[in-house]
């Protein structure tokens, strides 16, 4: 049928439209390109004034475009940078560490204790202040030298709770019978579908790891303010304090607005009551380029980071939602280091709590050629478990926080038997097989005893034959030692050093150093970090090479996501995880998402 003339026109304009909408777009990032700011002047006896807030990813691309419409993402590795910059540049006398609602995990908190604590040896003070501040913004602020909360502010340090969420009543009430199999005594992932409340394995290993991060909170605390571990525990059971009752007890320094703190600066500096404060604010000084200060050169060492839940395919670094990693992105990056003879050595950095069993065997098998060819690192975050252990295992070294979140050596897999949610909406359905097991993955019927006993013997090989083995070798374990501290338990980061899985504690820095030294560069040298994969810019996230369909339908996803409530938000993400596994994919996943607050 021939196109009418109204419809070539409408075409016509839409087209012309949309290339002048990219027109003006790549027009503005070539211009702000051009027109970035330059180094920004520093004075000397100056503060530098951070911010400690939000989820801090681990990473988030310095995008001249997406700053110019108004981002204001901050990542872990920039804010590290910084207390790196100051430290060596010596306009910069003081820090002034903004700390506000940060929902970062323990591991991120200790990364962060870490940088300040470096930033200290060059004889600088870090002043924290505070508004409202709950466990994990004053753990950060008793790194510093000083901790200021403003006068009608609170210090809520009420301890940990550890929150695990069950749908099992809600599948009950849809009609949906979790059919599902477990490899290992702790890997209770699958309670979270079968139960109503935590077993008793469940209830044991998450006792023992809050014991493990309260525990250390409380003596971390009491070091830092010259008190007893008793009294702290004291502290927090009578706690939430006003401001002033904080400082009456010893908790932090003074009771002070933003600006009397800033004056108190001033006379510690030395300057005259008429001089004004020199601030250089964080965004200021990130333009302050690392080289320029004598950091960030020599050999290259590549950085690669895996964040978000483990699946196939492409990874998920899109400007909103949720991170996620794709194998075959993550095994590219990884395999592009290893055979890059211009990089040194790999440091990955994880920061994930599993997913597929198999795109987690892919990721591992690109470590282990990568590994062959040059030394590789891992960094753990705030959680590497499960399948984030699994492609940490083969690397030579691993580093994690005492608080990181890791192990979960187990496997479960299952399928959502969907015939009573069918029948409540009034549809019936009927299979037309050809072989014995043909059926073994319908929705709408439970397995077998015949099915149920192959499909445990499939997840029992992925447990003995694949995760276990490869953890004992990359651990230089016998597999009988990795069973008896696997089994599906979560371990925090110490508990894990003491029982082989860890080889030592540190941060990113720390990673890059051990990998440093892995690869015999020269001790007295700096390294330049290579990130990869290469980070894409805002309009590539925007115009990316799948099709316009597909990019309408991620988009709409994401926006949907965001606008949930961050709980609804959680169960919807495992949800989704356990429809991928009806396939038959084991899944290598935390038995809960730990959320310490």
């Amino acid at each position: 049928m021939a196109m009418s003339r109204t419809r070539k026109t409408v075409l016509i304009i839409t087209s012309v439209v949309v290339v002048l909408f990219l027109v003006v777009l790549i027009g503005l990032a070539v211009l702000v390109s051009a027109f970035r700011r330059g180094e920004p002047r520093i004075d000397n006896n100056s503060v530098l004034a951070l911010r400690v807030s939000g989820s801090l990813p681990d990473y988030v691309p310095d995008d001249p475009l997406r700053k110019f419409f108004g981002s204001t993402d901050q990542s872990l590795s920039h804010l590290t940078l910084q207390f790196k910059k100051a430290k060596v540049d010596n306009r910069i006398k003081v820090i002034l560490l903004d700390i506000n609602m940060t929902n970062v995990g323990m591991g991120k908190a200790e990364e962060i204790r870490d940088a300040i604590a470096d930033f200290r040896l060059s004889g600088k003070p870090v002043y924290a202040y505070i508004e409202y501040g709950t466990d994990k913004e004053y753990y950060i602020a008793t790194a510093c030298d000083k901790i200021y909360v403003a006068p009608p502010g609170e210090l809520f340090i009420n301890g940990f709770a550890a929150n695990v969420m069950f749908f099992r009543g809600s599948l009950d009430k849809l009609g949906i019978y979790p059919d599902m199999v477990q490899m290992g005594k702790y890997k209770t992932a699958v309670e979270m579908f079968t139960r109503k409340d935590m077993s008793d394995a469940n209830r044991e290993f998450i006792n023992s790891l809050l014991d493990d991060l309260f525990n250390r909170y409380v003596d971390t605390i009491a070091k830092a303010r010259n008190k007893s571990a008793d009294d702290v525990r004291a502290l927090i059971d009578d706690a939430p304090y006003s401001a002033a009752k904080a400082k009456d007890l010893g908790l932090i320094d003074g009771v002070a607005y933003r600006d009397e703190i800033e004056k108190e600066l001033k006379a510690k500096l030395g300057y005259k009551d008429s001089d004004e404060l020199r601030v250089v604010s964080g965004s200021a000084y990130s333009d302050v380029e690392p080289e320029s200060l004598g950091l960030d050169k020599g050999e290259k060492i590549a950085v690669i980071y895996a964040t978000g839940d483990i699946g196939s395919g492409k990874s998920n670094d899109g400007p909103t939602g949720d991170q996620s990693i794709g194998s075959d992105t993550l095994a590219k990056a990884i395999n592009d280091a290893g055979n890059d003879k211009s990089i040194k050595a790999i440091v990955i950095r994880v920061d994930s709590p599993g997913g597929s069993g198999l795109a987690s065997d892919i990721i591992w098998h690109a470590v282990e050629a990568a590994k062959a060819k040059k030394p590789v690192v891992i960094s753990m975050s705030d959680v590497a478990a499960s399948g984030g252990y699994y492609i940490a295992a083969g690397a030579n070294k691993i580093i994690a926080q005492p608080s990181t979140i890791t192990g979960s050596i187990g496997v479960f897999a299952g399928k959502p038997v969907i015939k009573g949610f069918y029948d409540w909406l009034g549809i019936s359905n009927e299979y037309v097989l050809r072989g014995k097991q043909a059926g073994m993955f319908r929705e709408s019927e439970k397995f077998t005893p015949e099915e149920r006993a192959k499909f445990e013997d499939l997840v029992k090989r992925n447990y003995y034959e694949d995760f276990v083995p490869k953890v004992a070798k990359g651990r230089g374990k016998t597999p009988e030692y990795v069973d008896s501290v696997a089994q599906g338990r979560v371990w925090t980061g110490a508990q894990a050093k003491d029982r082989g899985l860890v080889d030592e504690f540190g941060g990113l820095d720390r990673a890059v150093e051990v990998a440093k030294e892995l690869a015999k560069l020269p001790k007295d040298k700096g390294v330049h970090r290579v990130i990869l994969p290469y980070p894409r810019t805002l309009l590539q996230q925007l115009f990316n090479e799948e099709g316009d369909e597909t990019r309408t339908q991620a988009a709409q996803q994401r926006a949907v996501m965001a606008a949930l409530p961050e709980d609804a938000r959680r169960a919807l993400r495992f949800m989704a995880l356990m429809d991928h596994a009806k396939s038959g994919d084991p899944m290598l996943l935390m038995p809960f998402d730990l959320e310490i607050k």
